[in-house]
């Protein structure tokens, strides 16, 4: 059995190497951890009927494509047990993790970096959560899809989500890239987008039109990201990070895969770098990405109530 972390900076560090490890396995093909686990969806709690965000997103993806579980479940020991399942003997958990807000007579000080002292309203805890497929006397309960083609399905929604945002898009530029300067977004023609063994045409388009997007919603006028970042830098690795779990995010919330990107090669030694010098960077881009695809995902909800009222 494999040891336990102890301490906020023991999680931090083998959430970190993890996904590491698992960015360092694909780096010949390009393949990072959250291509090809979109489609399957966010992890989810059958006890709470919850699904997991952030950086457990990111971590469950990874073990699950370590492990080879298809299983999109994920409960602790005594959850599994509420919904009369048994986690098998031998079985290892995943690290997933949560923060606790503290009652007033619990809030501690702490010192900023600037070195004043600042209120902590919240701490990280961690708990572990076992796989559907780590478990006996259980079956999930699948909705059944009704329409024909699920994927055509998919493809429809995305186009009715990427029209309800109302988001400049110039089509027909050799590359997809967003200008925060003139806050518009451009994009090579559907057509130029090619299929290949490890991807699917369309959904790459869309993929990346989801990945600008995310780098979108960061303008000052939505939720300020820093994006002034040049290329190279520590920050527009980060910012570009973020985009990339952000557009992933999204694909798992509309129902499509995301796919390897053989123009990010350029990215990956600046994503290793950064999260081999800080182990909390992974957490970081993880909770900004997850904002990021919540708030693009509201703001279409917002758009549609509008329209049919």
């Amino acid at each position: 059995m494999k040891s336990k972390p102890s301490s906020r900076t023991d999680i931090h560090t083998k959430v970190t190497d993890e996904i590491i490890q698992s960015i360092e396995a694909g780096v010949s093909t390009f393949e990072m951890p959250w291509h090809r686990s979109a489609q399957a969806g966010f992890p989810r709690n059958p006890a709470t009927n919850n699904v997991y965000r952030g950086v457990n997103t990111l971590t469950l993806w990874v073990t699950s494509r370590r492990n080879g579980y298809a299983s999109p479940y994920w409960a602790s020991y005594l959850q599994w047990r509420s919904i009369g399942a048994q986690v098998r003997k031998e079985e290892n958990g995943t690290v997933v993790v949560f923060y606790k807000r503290l009652e007033e007579d619990e809030v501690i000080k702490t010192p900023d970096e600037t070195g004043k002292s600042e209120k902590v309203r919240a701490v990280m805890r961690h708990s572990y959560v076992f796989n559907g497929d780590q478990v006996d006397n259980w079956e999930p309960v699948s909705p059944i899809l009704q329409q024909q083609n699920a994927n055509d399905y998919n493809l429809s929604t995305v186009d009715t989500f990427i029209k309800a945002l109302s988001s400049d898009i110039r089509y027909g530029s050799d590359s997809a890239y967003y200008n925060k300067t003139l806050d518009r977004i451009y994009m090579p023609d559907k057509t130029e987008f090619r299929e290949t063994k490890s991807r699917d045409a369309v959904e790459g388009f869309y993929a990346t039109l989801l990945h600008e997007h995310i780098h979108w919603s960061g303008h000052l006028s939505r939720l300020n990201r820093d994006l002034s970042g040049r290329f190279g830098s520590s920050a527009y690795a980060m910012e570009e990070l973020v985009a990339e779990l952000g557009s992933a995010f999204l694909c798992a919330s509309l129902g499509i895969n995301t796919y390897p990107r053989s123009d990010h090669a350029s990215y990956i030694d600046s994503w290793l770098k950064v999260l081999k010098e800080n182990k909390s960077a992974i957490f970081t881009a993880s909770s900004m990405a997850s904002v990021a695809s919540q708030f693009l995902e509201t703001l279409t909800t917002q758009s549609i109530v509008e329209e049919t009222t």
